[in-house]
């Protein structure tokens, strides 16, 4: 009999699949909307600057003047002590939490809400931006997400001014195989992905024999169970275009 595949593993849901949580620092969202940012602005101060082992991007704890606390992903070249305003607010400046309609276009934004008040859906890992390209009169801003796709957003939903700090990450070289386990394993990612054949035939369909080939067609039904269900899984066609 064989041995289950590693997706059936990952699928039951064991501690050694599931990510580790109890490490990670939390949600990172925006405060409550409320009429104090709607028809004001308050001051928070930076008071650490932290590392979350599950995201890539740097955050920080944040002091509001009413004595609130929250974690937020900050910009480029935020340190301990720096000012951040948020609500309504006519200083533009890296770090700043304004809406959408405050804000001029050609400003590079990130941590974007897709409805007002959700807290923060779009452009949050390390190094990225979107741009605001232009506002509309129905209440609506269009902005170019990381990808170039052009995607329109309520203007009263907040973001923040700058880009995501943590840029060129992967610039930086990991040298040794362990870097890369322990970076990934934070996430829960498979790493190393072994391949099929390369396994011995109790692990996988594709595994054993002198040759590493598949030994029978990677194309698979829909239907098939859990144990085969490898390759290409119900292809529309297969082959050269």
């Amino acid at each position: 009999m064989g041995k289950r595949l590693i997706v059936q593993r990952r699928g039951k849901g064991s501690s050694v699949y599931r990510s580790p949580s109890h490490k990670h620092r939390g949600g990172v969202k925006y405060r409550k909307l409320d009429e104090a940012e709607k028809n004001g602005s308050l001051t928070a101060k930076v008071m650490k600057l932290v590392h979350d082992p599950g995201r890539s991007a740097p955050l920080a704890g944040l002091k509001l003047e009413n004595g609130e606390d929250f974690l937020a992903i900050v910009p480029e070249g935020t340190k301990v002590g720096d000012l951040i305003h948020c609500g309504s607010t006519k200083l533009l400046k890296p770090g700043n939490i304004m809406p959408l309609n405050q804000i001029p276009e050609g400003t590079p934004v990130f941590n974007i809400e897709k409805n007002p008040g959700d807290g923060g859906k779009f452009v949050r890992s390390a190094g990225t931006y979107a741009l605001l390209i232009a506002h509309d009169e129905s209440d609506k801003s269009v902005l170019q997400l990381p990808s170039g796709a052009m995607k329109t957003f309520n203007s009263n939903s907040r973001a923040t001014i700058g880009i995501v700090g943590g840029g060129g990450r992967k610039e930086r070289p990991l040298l040794k195989a362990g870097k890369k386990h322990h970076t990934l394993r934070a996430k829960s990612r498979n790493w190393p992905r072994v391949r099929g054949v390369a396994m011995n035939v109790v692990n996988h369909p594709y595994g054993g024999g002198s040759k590493q080939c598949a030994g029978k067609p990677d194309s698979v039904s829909r239907n098939a169970p859990p144990g085969r269900k490898v390759g290409k899984i119900a292809p529309k066609r297969t082959g050269k275009r």
